[in-house]
Order: C-alpha cells, then structure tokens, then sequence
C-alpha cells in the first residue's frame, strides 16, 4: 500500500478523542480539503428527514415520553449543548446518566432504515469510553455525537445519488480525498467484506467502520516504517500484536 500523500489537518473526523482512543491521520502536510473534512462541524445536525443518524427525528425540548421527571434531567451539563443533552436524555433508556452501545444502536438508523451494526455501535463507544466502562456520560457523548455528525457529512459528499450507500467508485473516490490511493481491487475487496449479500455497496455504520479500521493499520504501520517508504519488516509476534490491537 502507499501512505497517504496529501494531509487534511485534523485528520479523519473528530480529532484524536480526548482520554484515548484513535484520532486523526496526520498524512504528510498538504492542505484540508474541502470536502467536510474536519474544520467545521455541519450544520446539518440529526434531523429526521435526512438520510441516516439519530432515529425519531429531533427531540422534543422535553422528551416526557421517555420517563423522565420533569421532562429530563435537571438543569444543563455544564460544557453540554442543549441539543446533545436532549439527544443524550432520549437515548439513556434505563436514566443510569450513561449509554451503552445498545442504547445508542436503537437510536442510530442508517439510510436504509436499518439500525447501526454491532460493530460499529460497540467501536463507536469504545473511541470514546474514557474510563473503559463500556459506557459514555453526556460529555462523551457530546464527543461522540459531533464525530457521526462528520462522518454522516463525509459520506453524504460521496454518496452523490443519495441511495444510502456508497459503491466501489464513490469509496475510491472517499479514500482518495482522504490521501490513500488503493488499488482496484482491495477498493472491491473492501465492499464485498461489507456487503456480505450482494458484494456492491456500503452503508454509512459499513463506512465508518472501514474507515476507522484503515486509520488504525495505517498509524500502527507508520510507526514501524521509519524511513516513509511504504513497506516494512515485522516479525510474527508483532504482527501479531497489531492485527488484534486494531481490530475491532
């Protein structure tokens, strides 16, 4: 494979999350395109007609219909936005002050209707689990609520016929503008280990997990690839090590 040559500052979505986790590829320098990278949040949010995110639509200013006194937790987090405070109460079922990755799967619809993956529910929490609970508060929450927002606007960039997936073209494209310049054929082979049924497209929880997992293979293999050219020696053990490390 080749390093990404070109750099987009912060790297993909959300940073490096704050207390751990994996965050941005840093590339090489080169500017931030211009295609939603991080730099600016959308001002899209979550609202129900789009395409994929927070299932339901936007929360009623007091989601009483989900049992809390009062219409919600009292008062405002500090540090917290009123609207990610209202998506957080909406998803915390069971009112514990924490979601875990079940919760946040009943919430989260991608563009067929579908909840998210397992998989990429449980990596989503994980990114952002601080204190490795297996569960976020509100002000992780908050992390993690602006880092599907980018996602969902990367994706939107490259699903151009807003079928709710992306096909091998639209993905090569992604991953080009994110600096990684993959063959025909592992662009195939990463579709087809997305879609188990058809071998065609990819949907935004399929996306985001693929993504994440090249990011991650793509840091472990930078730091053992000291001279930048692209290919590397590893012994059994230490590859070993890597593939769990960054598997999900």
């Amino acid at each position: 494979m080749s390093y990404p040559q070109q750099g987009y500052g912060g790297g993909y979505p959300g940073g490096q999350p704050a207390g751990g986790g994996y965050g941005g590829y840093q590339g090489y320098g080169g500017q931030q395109p211009s295609s939603g990278y991080p730099g600016s949040a959308p001002g899209s949010g979550f609202p129900g007609q789009q395409m994929s995110g927070f299932q339901g639509g936007h929360p009623h200013p007091q989601p009483q219909q989900m049992g809390y006194p009062g219409g919600g937790y009292p008062g405002a987090t500090p540090g917290v936005s009123p609207e990610v405070q209202q998506w957080f109460n909406a998803v915390d079922r069971d009112r514990s002050g924490h979601i875990n990755a079940k919760e946040l799967q009943s919430a989260l619809i991608n563009g067929q209707g579908k909840n998210f993956s397992d998989t990429a529910c449980q990596l989503m929490i994980g990114m952002f689990d601080k204190d490795r609970s297996g569960t976020i508060d509100v002000s992780e929450f908050q992390q993690l609520y602006n880092y599907i927002n980018q996602w969902l606007s990367i994706f939107r960039t490259y699903d151009r016929d807003n079928s709710g997936y992306v096909d091998e073209s639209e993905l090569n494209q992604a991953l080009q503008q994110m600096g990684f310049r993959f063959s025909p054929d592992f662009v195939k082979f990463l579709v087809t280990k997305s879609d188990f049924k058809n071998h065609r497209q990819m949907s935004v929880d399929q996306f985001i997990v693929v993504c994440v997992q090249i990011q991650r293979f793509t840091e472990a293999f930078r730091t053992r690839d000291k001279e930048l050219k692209g290919v590397i020696t590893i012994g059994f053990e230490d590859f070993l090590g890597v593939a769990l490390s960054c598997s999900i």
